[in-house]
């Protein structure tokens, strides 16, 4: 193999993307430009109630993500380093709205290191428009009638509302 100049590096942004938000498109972006491959993974988390299945939020982010060429959608269900591991990547991106997160963030950057150690996590701070957003505050929002699309890529707020449609009926 070459040198580390050579390489293909290769990234990972896990997320629950439930559903994914302007926020995490504008991390995507971001992180699709500072490495060769980035790969956006649903992951599964148990300790959220999700509203989407993973398949329905890997279709979401195939739809927002369609004109990134580097971009590359999963899922998976287990440890993210053993997903890192058998993937072949190099960095774990992670998005930093506030403290609070960059707190949680920062000690799950330790435990992956401490299960495989060349897991490195890049964190990416979200621009001023996204500090306040999350998914969570996007669901809320749509479970009430309201207007979600300067949340939301446009092409997934019919998807996003057609849920929430059905819900309240």
């Amino acid at each position: 193999m070459g040198s580390n100049a050579e390489r293909m590096r290769k990234a990972v942004y896990p997320g629950s993307f439930d559903p994914v938000t302007n926020g995490h498109l504008e991390i995507i972006r971001r992180a699709a430009n500072l490495f060769d491959k980035l790969v956006v993974l649903v992951s599964f988390n148990g300790a959220k109630n999700a509203c989407f299945t993973p398949e329905e939020r890997v279709e979401m982010l195939h739809k927002v993500c369609y004109d990134i060429p580097n971009v590359e959608i999963d899922s998976f269900d287990g440890l993210l380093v053993d997903y890192f591991s058998e993937h072949g990547c190099d960095i774990i991106i992670k998005g930093l709205r506030a403290m609070s997160d960059f707190e949680y963030e920062f000690q799950m950057a330790h435990i992956n290191k401490h299960l495989c150690e060349r897991a490195e996590t890049v964190f990416l701070c979200a621009d001023s428009q996204s500090t306040y957003l999350s998914s969570s505050m996007v669901k809320q929002i749509a479970s009430l009638g309201g207007d979600i699309s300067a949340f939301v890529p446009a092409s997934i707020v019919g998807d996003i509302n057609k849920r929430f449609d059905k819900e309240r009926k």
